[in-house]
């Protein structure tokens, strides 16, 4: 699974292009893109290839419960860029993220309509998930959508919330749930992909290289909810490169007592500079919890352990889906 050209990203709806109105276009904050979005977007390029027109997303930028309840902090699954990035990946031909302020919460559900759907992306067919309300006071249901189409002549699709193997209803909440515990491979099987993080490579103290473990650190979103520990992961550059390795997530207590949390990442058999690279790192296991040692020898000791234990897991893994291959297998 590769994307056919680079996805159209955009803010302004107003700076849509041309080719890509009149499309079939699935609505939602699609965090995580988990296998229930999965299939609202699988319903989405059926439609848009049945009729010959381009398919887009239209989400939110923050997501919408930042800006009703800031008090308290929402652990994004997937920030704007690594959202795109896996849409892409999909096929979607463009994602429009609407800023959503205080002054967008207030807009009814006939101005969202007529003023977004209709006259900005002049949308031929919709599709969301059964559970989404849009407009001021979440007046803008299921029922309210198929009754806006009909007025406005456009097509509506709802797609029933997507249960897994075990018949519990997939969430980005229950993804959240798994991965402030570390849980990743069971956060892969609701994902459809390994969770995979997005950042720039920035320069650290370089302890790492002194001890025999250069590292690639990259500072994650303060919001986000991943569980402290080691995780075996891959890595992939800017150049499209696929390089396995052992990530430290956490503050470094042995070293840095107190420090900001840090994703630092073991790249295995690489030696070039990675500085200044925004680079993919997915989460393919959960070694152990971030420990504080008592010395730099019994951490150096553990570190080796760590690395026999990734590389050994990570020398048997297989993709889990045709997305997660694209993601983690396939090099660009």
């Amino acid at each position: 699974m590769t994307a056919a050209r680079p996805i159209c990203r955009i803010s302004d709806i107003g700076r849509l292009p041309q080719g890509l109105r009149g499309g079939v276009v699935a609505i939602g904050n699609f965090d995580g893109v988990h296998r229930g979005h999965q299939a609202v977007l699988e319903r989405t390029l059926t439609e848009a290839a049945r009729r010959g027109v381009p398919s887009l997303v239209l989400t939110f930028e923050p997501h919408p419960r930042s800006v009703f309840r800031p008090q308290e902090p929402l652990a994004r699954l997937t920030p704007a860029p690594m959202r795109a990035r896996i849409l892409e990946l999909l096929g979607v031909a463009g994602v429009v993220e609407l800023p959503f302020t205080p002054a967008f919460s207030r807009t009814g559900a006939e101005d969202f309509v007529r003023g977004i759907l209709v006259d900005g992306l002049a949308v031929c067919h919709a599709v969301t998930g059964v559970d989404f309300h849009f407009g001021k006071g979440r007046e803008g249901g299921p029922a309210f959508l198929m009754a806006a189409g009909a007025r406005h002549a456009f097509g509506v699709t709802l797609v029933d919330s997507f249960r897994d193997e075990g018949f519990e209803i997939v969430s980005s909440s229950r993804i959240r749930s798994l991965l402030a515990e570390g849980d990743v491979a069971e956060a892969t099987g609701l994902l459809g992909y390994r969770y995979t993080v997005m950042a720039e490579v920035t320069g650290g103290k370089q302890l790492g290289r002194t001890l025999g473990f250069p590292t690639a650190n990259m500072a994650l979103p303060a919001d986000v909810g991943l569980r402290h520990g080691i995780y075996a992961v891959r890595l992939r550059r800017a150049d499209g490169s696929l390089h396995d390795g052992v990530a430290s997530f956490g503050r470094r207590p042995t070293v840095e007592e107190g420090g900001a949390a840090l994703l630092e990442t073991y790249v295995f058999d690489f030696s070039g500079n990675l500085y200044g690279e925004t680079c993919e790192v997915s989460l393919f296991g959960f070694l152990r919890p971030e420990l504080k040692f008592d010395g730099l020898d019994a951490l150096v000791g553990q570190m080796r352990r760590d690395e026999a234990e990734a590389r050994a897991l990570l020398a048997g893994v297989r993709p889990f889906s045709p997305l997660d291959a694209a993601l983690t297998f396939a090099a660009r």
